[in-house]
């Protein structure tokens, strides 16, 4: 056996290794019971969260919408303007 097949040996077991504590890691968590995301590093949320999260996206639309509603009455201003 060469150097080459030797190395294409153990990174077929290394892989195998890997996929099987995959797999157990994955039957685990199944019996854990229920988990929102996939992610096992993803923050944890919180409802406090995502109120203030909620709150950041209700202002900046909040901001938008006046930043639009001011830009609509300037058109209409030179529009008027021109009649």
């Amino acid at each position: 056996m060469d150097a080459v097949s030797a190395a294409k040996d153990r990174i077929d077991k290394a892989l195998s290794k890997l996929e099987r504590k995959m797999l157990e890691l994955k039957a685990r968590a199944a019996g854990a019971g229920t988990v929102g995301d996939d992610d096992l590093f993803a923050p944890v949320r919180t409802a406090a969260a995502d109120d203030g999260r909620v709150a950041e996206l209700e202002a900046a639309g909040q901001q938008a919408s006046q930043a639009l509603a001011d830009a609509a009455e300037q058109i209409r201003h030179i529009l008027s303007e021109r009649a």
